[in-house]
C-alpha cells in the first residue's frame, strides 16, 4: 500500500502523474484528474455543463457529467487502450469541474457557457466538455470560432439538429442550423455521422446516415471524414443518442438503428489526421441508464478524444 493513493483529484502533486486509487472509492474527477480552476500550464481541460434545459423529449442530462465522471474511473492508472500509453505522462490535464448555472434563469446559459469556455481557451488549453443536452454546443461553438474563426463541425449524431428557430430561442434540436446561420461552422467541410432522422433542412452539411454507417467499414468511414473535412480546425461533437439504444439506452432522445459503440470507437481512433480544436460528449441521461452501460460508453468517447489530443502534441513537441 506504500505507493498506493486516494482522492487522486484533490491530492496530486503533479497534473501528469497516474493516480492508483482503488477504482471504486476516492473523490471522483474525469479519469482521476486533479480538480482545478488554475490554468497556468495545463494542456487539456475536462468541463462538465449540466444542462437539460433545452431538451425536447426526456430531460436528466443535467446528470450526465456525473455519470461519466463516474464511469471514467477505470480507466485511470493504467496505460489507455488503445494509445499504448499513460496518456497524462505527458499530457497535463485538469478536471475544471462543473458551470455554475443559474437553474431559474435560463436566459443567461448561453452567455454563462459562452464566457467561461472563452476564459479556457485563452489559457491555451484544450477543452473537452462533458454535458448536458446538445444545446451547450452552441456557445462552446461561438467560444471555439472567436478563437480559430468558422470551424469544421464532425458530428456524430442521430439528429441533424438543423431545425429553424427564433434568435434567443434555447433548443437542443436546432444549434447546428443556429451555428451555419452566425456563421460559426462551415457547412461545407462539415459532417454528420450516424443521422437516423429527417429535419427540413440540411443546410448543406454532408450526412451519413445510419444506413452508411452500417455498410460502411470504420476505416472507410474515417477516411470519408477526414477527406470531406481536411486540415481546418475542427470541433467535434458526440451525441451519444449516435449509439443503438442497445449501447447507450440512458439518453433522451434514443433512435433504434445506430452502430455499435465498437463500430463508431473504431471510427474515432482513426481521426487523428484531423486538426481537432476542441470536442464534447453530449446527451447522457443516467436514469435511463442501465448498469451504467451509457456513461461507460460516454467515457470511453471522450477517453479517446484526449488519447487523440495527446498524439497531437506529442507530433508537435
Amino acid at each position: 500500500m506504500a505507493n498506493k493513493s486516494i482522492d487522486h483529484a484533490i491530492t496530486a502533486k503533479s497534473l501528469k502523474s497516474a493516480a492508483s486509487d482503488p477504482t471504486h472509492a476516492g473523490i471522483l474527477s474525469f479519469m482521476r484528474r486533479r480538480y482545478s480552476k488554475v490554468l497556468k500550464d495545463v494542456d487539456a481541460v475536462v468541463w462538465g455543463i449540466p444542462f437539460d434545459a433545452a431538451t425536447s423529449n426526456r430531460p436528466g442530462t443535467r446528470f450526465g457529467p456525473q455519470a461519466i465522471r463516474r464511469a471514467s474511473v477505470i480507466m485511470d492508472n493504467d496505460p489507455q487502450y488503445p494509445f499504448e500509453r499513460d496518456l497524462f505522462e505527458d499530457m497535463a490535464v485538469i478536471d475544471y469541474g462543473d458551470c455554475l448555472l443559474d437553474y431559474g434563469n435560463h436566459s443567461r446559459t448561453p452567455a454563462t457557457i459562452e464566457r467561461e469556455a472563452k476564459k479556457i481557451l485563452k489559457s491555451g488549453a484544450y477543452m473537452l466538455t462533458l454535458g448536458g443536452d446538445h444545446f451547450i454546443t452552441l456557445p462552446l461553438l461561438r467560444a471555439h470560432a472567436e478563437k480559430y474563426g468558422p470551424l469544421s463541425l464532425v458530428q456524430f449524431d442521430a439528429h441533424q439538429d438543423t431545425w429553424a428557430d427564433e434568435k434567443g430561442r434555447i433548443d437542443h434540436g436546432s444549434f447546428v442550423g443556429t451555428a451555419v446561420r452566425e456563421g460559426l461552422i462551415d457547412p461545407e467541410t462539415s459532417i454528420q455521422i450516424g443521422i437516423r432522422t429527417h429535419a427540413p433542412e440540411d443546410c448543406g452539411i454532408r450526412i451519413l446516415y445510419g444506413y452508411d454507417v452500417e455498410e460502411m467499414s470504420a476505416g472507410q468511414l474515417a477516411d470519408a471524414i477526414i477527406h470531406h473535412v481536411g486540415d481546418k480546425p475542427t470541433y467535434l461533437t458526440f451525441d451519444i443518442d449516435c449509439l443503438d439504444p442497445a449501447f447507450a439506452p440512458g439518453t433522451g432522445t434514443p433512435v433504434s438503428g445506430g452502430p455499435t459503440s465498437a463500430r463508431i470507437l473504431s471510427v474515432l481512433r482513426k481521426l487523428g489526421a484531423l486538426n481537432i480544436v476542441g470536442s464534447d460528449v453530449v446527451e447522457v441521461a443516467p436514469a435511463y441508464d442501465h448498469a451504467d452501460i451509457t456513461a461507460i460508453a460516454a467515457s470511453n468517447i471522450a477517453m479517446y478524444m484526449l488519447g487523440l489530443h495527446a498524439e497531437a502534441l506529442a507530433e508537435r513537441r
